[in-house]
């Protein structure tokens, strides 16, 4: 018989957002702004005599005191004659580290637009903008001061980064090509580049740099993840099996890892190893851990492997976990299925004390006490489920297979015809039309 699928493996898509970037590229805006207040001579604009003067005075406490340097600023700000772009520039400066973002914008906005080729007044606007998530307005800053000169591989990164949030991937990829090669070692522009080539599907490529990325940051289990998704990507469980184990005995792995990698022992009927690995899941992460038990039993149970089911289902014990009104139900389809009716029966009451109208359980009694020829009980059973909503239909079928035993075909119709209502199907359908040739007769 072949085994039914544990759990279909997690696509791509989701992969990468499961194991995606924790967050942005770090990128230090404060110490970029405030490095560049010292000006560059014969490249940008120059301030008068005054406004150097009053410059000397607050450079040292732009980045200890921003909120008095603003202060200071602005007085020379007020006087009548309009200041130059350079100390526009400085008062831009003071205004983004006292976190006045909107003042600081009109400054180096001002400032580019009096003299355009300011080449760190076009960086520090690009920074105000990607610091705040306006990727777009980012763009064309950053592109500007490359067009004028700039060659620091953050630039580059920070403009690859924007270009993939704004969509424009091929130029992204370019920007982080440019990037890596000033900064080879810097992981985010290697994430960056990461997620645009599997995006394009150029599995080759991403994972010749997830596997750089691992072997830099061993110790990030994202990497791991997107390494292993790679691989089932172009169908290659084996390796993403191996991949996924050696990161379990290293010790770098998260409850992402784990579960997929229960996910594939479970798919390959590595039974014992599932479990195992699903216990990992419960101890760390109970939610997970029991949904993961709990459907890989059901699907055991399903498929008739009754004794793996037990053993899996015993992993609650060893792990101390109660598993709630789920982990009774499946015990209780456990021992029906071995049809150990009076113990399936005592799961069964235990979550009726809890849930007196649990619909599923209320027709799992009515199926134990049938199988136990208890007829009238499992008739007042399956007429509680009728009642609830969420198990009225399966309640029909089985009261309408009561009462067509007892021969009372009037009354198998219309629970039947009540089946119908709530689903129609081929089966129910043939069924109805040959208990009314009985009707007649």
């Amino acid at each position: 018989m072949k085994t039914p699928r544990l759990l279909f493996l997690v696509s791509l898509a989701v992969a990468l957002a499961a194991a995606g970037r924790a967050s942005n590229p770090q990128v230090d805006a404060k110490r970029i702004i405030n490095e560049s207040n010292s000006f560059l001579k014969e490249r940008e604009p120059e301030m008068t005599e005054e406004e150097y003067a009053l410059y000397e005075k607050v450079v040292t406490i732009l980045s200890s005191n921003p909120e008095f340097a603003v202060k200071l600023l602005e007085a020379m700000e007020s006087e009548k004659e309009p200041p130059s772009p350079a100390f526009e520039f400085i008062l831009g400066n003071a205004y983004y580290a006292a976190g006045q973002n909107d003042k600081a914008e009109a400054n180096y906005r001002s400032s580019v637009k009096r003299f355009p080729t300011f080449l760190r007044a076009w960086v520090n606007l690009g920074i105000l903008y990607y610091t705040t998530a306006r990727y777009g307005d980012a763009v064309p800053c950053f592109s500007k001061a490359i067009v004028l000169g700039d060659r620091d591989s953050t630039t580059f990164g920070l403009l690859g980064y924007s270009l993939q949030k704004d969509g424009d991937l091929v130029s992204a990829e370019m920007a982080y090509m440019q990037a890596l090669g000033g900064d080879p070692s810097n992981a985010d522009w290697k994430e960056g580049l990461l997620e645009i080539c599997i995006e394009g599907k150029q599995f080759t490529r991403a994972e010749s740099l997830v596997k750089n990325l691992i072997r830099e940051r061993p110790s990030d289990t994202r990497y791991w993840l997107t390494y292993a998704n790679i691989l089932l990507s172009e169908d290659r469980k084996v390796e993403a099996t191996v991949i996924l184990e050696t990161a379990v005995g290293m010790g770098f792995t998260s409850v992402e890892e784990l579960t997929l990698l229960g996910d594939l022992y479970a798919e390959q009927n590595l039974i014992p190893e599932a479990g195992q690995i699903y216990s990992k899941v419960l101890a760390s992460s109970p939610e997970i851990g029991e949904q993961k038990l709990i459907r890989y039993a059901k699907t055991l149970i399903s498929s008739g492997r009754l004794r793996d089911a037990e053993a899996v289902l015993d992993r609650f014990k060893e792990a101390g976990a109660t598993g709630g009104i789920e982990l009774l139900q499946t015990r209780a389809d456990l021992l029906a299925a071995e049809k150990k009716w009076p113990e399936a029966r005592k799961e069964i009451d235990e979550i009726l004390k809890v849930e007196p109208l649990n619909g599923r359980a209320l027709v799992s009694l009515g199926r134990a006490y049938d199988a136990e020829d208890e007829v009238p009980r499992a008739t007042l059973a399956f007429e509680a489920a009728f009642n609830v909503p969420a198990a009225t239909y399966v309640a029909s079928l089985e009261l309408a297979n009561i009462e067509l035993r007892n021969r009372h075909y009037a009354k198998c119709v219309e629970y039947l015809q009540k089946a119908l209502s709530i689903e129609k199907t081929d089966a129910v359908e043939d069924f109805l039309a040959r208990v009314r040739t009985l009707v007649a007769r």
